[in-house]
């Protein structure tokens, strides 16, 4: 295939989806991976969309603004999530009783759980079953499924929420500001984070930087309402109103 024919492809799966991934674009254009990245990058500087690590998205568009499919958001920003999520569970500790919230970066921390007799509280229909794989007592909210990511919502997954006290909570985001706190695109889901937070003792909000500085829909939590995990903050003109764990300088610490 012509490299003018990948680049349009490219950019009609744009204009249908306003992300896509290398992953996705390899199996669609039958091409190598280092194919795909060098077509994002002269995509790029021809001014056609914008590159993010793992693919590419629209210009104008946000990662913040969209709830993606999973299997969109889990080849994007990968090394950063696996870094926050690593930390994260080693939060956990023997005894503790945890709320996970539906996210692919929480997902990816029960891999990295090492605390043992722990319960476990989650709204992610796969999380519950990576849970019972590693042998961990674990209880899934009911309510309605929302099929992009995965997430059980509604006001009966909040009514369940209140049953329930946490010594600690895990959730994810799609936008996080001092002004904004934390938000996320579906007002449905922001319910259920914010009950969800609400029961826990401590509350952590794992998010790679793409998520820094942004805005989405719905607000779920004030910025002090947990500590952010995050792995390098890189502009200096950032800082947050909270405790914040910036993942690279603590393992370079320790």
């Amino acid at each position: 295939m012509f490299t003018e024919e990948r680049f349009n492809i490219i950019l009609q799966e744009l204009s249908k989806k306003g992300i896509v991934s290398v992953t996705d674009l390899v199996k669609i254009l039958d091409a190598s991976e280092s194919t795909i990245r060098r077509d994002l990058n002269s995509l790029d500087k021809k001014g056609l969309l914008k590159k993010i690590h793992g693919g590419a998205i629209e210009l104008g568009e946000s990662t913040s603004k969209h709830d993606y499919k999973v299997d969109i958001r889990q080849s994007l920003n990968v090394d950063e999530k696996y870094e926050t999520a690593k930390y994260a569970a080693s939060l956990i500790e023997d005894g503790d009783v945890i709320y996970i919230d539906a996210g692919t970066t929480t997902e990816l921390l029960i891999d990295f759980i090492k605390a043992e007799n722990i319960i476990v509280v989650t709204n992610g229909i796969v999380h519950a079953k990576k849970l019972l794989k590693k042998g961990f007592r674990t209880f899934i909210l009911g309510g309605e499924v929302k099929a992009s990511t995965e997430a059980i919502i509604g006001s009966n997954t909040v009514e369940e929420l209140k049953k329930y006290n946490f010594s600690k909570g895990f959730f994810g985001v799609n936008g996080i500001s001092n002004k904004n706190g934390y938000t996320t695109p579906d007002v449905n889901e922001a319910m259920v984070k914010a009950q969800a937070m609400k029961m826990c003792k401590q509350s952590f909000v794992l998010a790679d930087a793409s998520k820094l500085e942004k805005v989405s829909f719905a607000t779920f939590g004030a910025i002090i309402d947990a500590t952010l995990i995050t792995t390098k903050i890189d502009d200096n003109n950032i800082s947050y109103d909270t405790n914040v764990i910036e993942v690279v300088k603590k393992w370079l610490i320790q």
